[in-house]
């Protein structure tokens, strides 16, 4: 076992009014609240609000960082592996490096989650990247160019397709 010491000294305080929105008035938003750099490495972290029925993420693993859910409102589907889990307010899902997992909110529902990366790494010029795309300014292939350099890699689940299928976890 080895041991982080994230190296920052500041308090971090990030204000609601002051957090970065991508994705406004669509049905996934992204509310960035503080990158790895602004916590000495110690975790990334922002706030997933899903429309009824949203698609958070797709299936992908982060080989370096665990990723946290912590569900405020809602319900939600989440992969962990080969597991898919329904969590509702209040739940807490921890998903190790390596692991492939995706989200959603449940079929009829909307889900409004805490995420956290840990240890961090610099991840929100990732969520930028895919503004990028949504509005056409970079073409959806580009997001396999940058794959490594966020740690995000992409993969299929045919659990998690029959479970989005379904409409249950």
């Amino acid at each position: 076992m080895s041991l982080f010491v994230p190296d920052f000294d500041d308090t971090v305080v990030v204000r609601a009014a002051d957090a970065e929105v991508i994705g406004a008035g669509t049905p996934v938003t992204n509310r960035l609240l503080a990158d790895s750099s602004a916590t000495g490495g110690a975790f990334s972290t922002m706030r997933v609000t899903l429309g009824e029925g949203a698609n958070g993420a797709r299936p992908h693993h982060h080989s370096k960082s665990a990723e946290m859910f912590y569900v405020l409102d809602g319900t939600a589907l989440l992969l962990s592996g080969e597991q898919v889990v329904t969590a509702e307010q209040g739940d807490l899902v921890v998903v190790p490096p390596g692991t492939q997992h995706a989200f959603a909110a449940a079929p009829g529902e909307t889900a409004d989650m805490l995420v956290v990366i840990t240890p961090g790494i610099e991840r929100f010029e990732y969520f930028r990247h895919l503004e990028r795309i949504r509005f056409g300014k970079v073409p959806l292939e580009s997001i396999l160019e940058v794959q490594e350099l966020y740690d995000n890699h992409f993969g299929t689940s045919a659990v998690w397709e029959e479970a989005l299928a379904r409409g249950r976890a």
